[in-house]
């Protein structure tokens, strides 16, 4: 029997490369199960391996997040043999979803709070690793909540701050073409008043620096 098969009334969200995604009732209150999917393609020994240590790292990267201001999910929880973790649901939206329908304005203001949230990780050495607007919810108060830290880090390192940010200045081009430039700069706007110019600017060199290799490895291919 598969591990959501225990857990009752259980609804698809979403399907994932790792894992999938669940909503079902938890002691009374609406609560999302995450379950991390077998990979053939790894000895079966290996892959649990794998999966029993993302069960448990997420979950402690998730309230260190939480300790360091970031709003996430509360995580009620961790089922380590089965690789499954139930956390609060966020009743919102994507902001991936959310941006593409508000004025300029209001993206800014998201924005801006995206910024903040990402220097408030990067200042207590969290790297959230998928850092897109796909994994971040915007609640009914108006609250960003960051989700999927599956890939995340404990790093201090700017280079693992640069290719952070590097990753969503890439998802905001090409999931929010018409304004990426916009909302790159409102999260700069919102990072830079966490973690102060001097240190802004290591981060965005380092980005710079990301992009240029990123360039050089593509003419290389051509």
């Amino acid at each position: 029997m598969d591990a959501i098969d225990k857990i009752p009334q259980a609804r698809l969200l979403k399907k994932g490369a790792e894992a999938n995604l669940f909503l079902t009732q938890w002691h009374s209150r609406e609560a999302v199960v995450k379950v991390r999917i077998p990979k053939r393609y790894r000895p079966p020994a290996l892959d649990q391996q794998i999966r029993n240590y993302r069960t448990i790292h997420e979950p402690q990267l998730i309230h260190e997040a939480k300790a360091a201001g970031v709003p996430t999910p509360l995580i009620y929880f961790i089922n380590v043999p089965e690789s499954t973790i139930i956390m609060q649901y966020i009743k919102g939206q994507q902001v991936k979803t959310r941006l593409n329908e508000l004025d300029k304005p209001n993206r800014h203001a998201i924005c801006i709070q995206i910024g903040e949230s990402t220097a408030c990780l990067h200042r207590y050495g969290l790297i959230h690793g998928d850092l897109t607007t796909s994994n971040m919810i915007q609640d009914l108060s108006g609250r960003i909540y960051f989700i999927d830290f599956g890939l995340g880090e404990k790093n201090l390192e700017l280079e693992a701050q640069g290719v952070d940010l590097h990753l969503l200045k890439r998802a905001l081009q090409s999931t929010h073409f018409g304004f990426w430039e916009d909302c790159f700069a409102s999260v700069m706007c919102g990072y830079t008043s966490i973690r102060g110019v001097k240190m802004a600017e290591k981060v965005y060199e380092k980005i710079r620096q990301i992009e240029k290799r990123g360039r050089y490895v593509e003419e290389r291919r051509q």
